[in-house]
């Protein structure tokens, strides 16, 4: 993926990883569109920067991705860059039953909204030059955290669903996975200041020194998420899956 003159859509703009992604890709002479449900919080991610554009979109919902898909290749026709940032993390006990609209929400934005997504852009990807699709993952796509066990499985299908979409798009479209640690943000209520997770503004430094050197790895995993990517192949699983149940 190149560093500069690209058109790059980062989903889940608004807020937090998606924000300042988008900010530091326009500061290095980009075109940056941010997508999000809330108009008002993608305004303040432009606000400022005369490259970054905002354009309304729901990943949960099918038609409305059509929709937008359309319109952001008509209005940005040089759009060569998707980046599946948007999620959603809710808390949950598998331990009794229970009402399972959060667990059907978290699938639809983070798996199906990406796979959605990716359908409706690939084709117009695979037509520009130094095309990209960056899908961002999660250190818990390797080791689950109980409380979030949706998520987490999201995040593991988003892994293994963006290792297919590698294979298929090999010589087409770069397809990178980001795969974030804990980092302080607003993923859940409290997050932004809770100890021991990485700062955003760390997170993003270290993301973007593989970005910039205009050959990321096919997987970017900063240093804080390796403890959990690499604990089955380390023997550490069990380990690491007891500091996932503390959290």
């Amino acid at each position: 993926m190149k560093t500069s003159g690209n058109t790059i859509l980062v989903t889940g703009g608004g807020s937090g990883i998606g924000r300042e992604l988008a900010r530091r890709w326009h500061d290095l002479g980009n075109t940056v569109i941010v997508a999000g449900r809330s108009e008002g919080a993608l305004a303040e991610t432009a606000e400022g920067h005369a490259n970054i554009h905002a354009v309304a979109l729901d990943v949960s919902d099918a038609a409305d991705i059509q929709r937008f898909a359309r319109e952001v290749t008509a209005r940005f026709p040089a759009l060569n860059v998707l980046v599946n940032n948007a999620g959603i993390m809710r808390y949950e006990d598998l331990s009794t039953g229970r009402d399972l609209a959060d667990a059907e929400a978290t699938v639809v934005t983070n798996l199906l909204g990406p796979i959605r997504l990716v359908d409706a852009l690939v084709d117009h990807l695979k037509a520009q030059d130094g095309a990209a699709i960056v899908n961002v993952s999660s250190g818990l796509a390797f080791v689950p955290m109980p409380k979030a066990a949706t998520y987490s499985a999201t995040k593991a299908a988003i892994h293994s669903y963006t290792v297919s979409l590698r294979a298929k798009l090999e010589g087409a479209v770069e397809v990178i996975e980001l795969a974030p640690p804990a980092v302080q943000t607003e993923l859940t209520p409290g997050q932004s200041t809770r100890e021991g997770y990485l700062p955003l503004d760390t997170f993003i430094d270290q993301v973007m020194a593989e970005f910039e050197s205009g050959n990321p790895p096919a997987e970017v995993c900063v240093p804080n998420a390796l403890f959990l990517r690499n604990a089955e192949k380390e023997g550490r699983f069990e380990e690491a899956l007891a500091m996932t149940r503390s959290f």
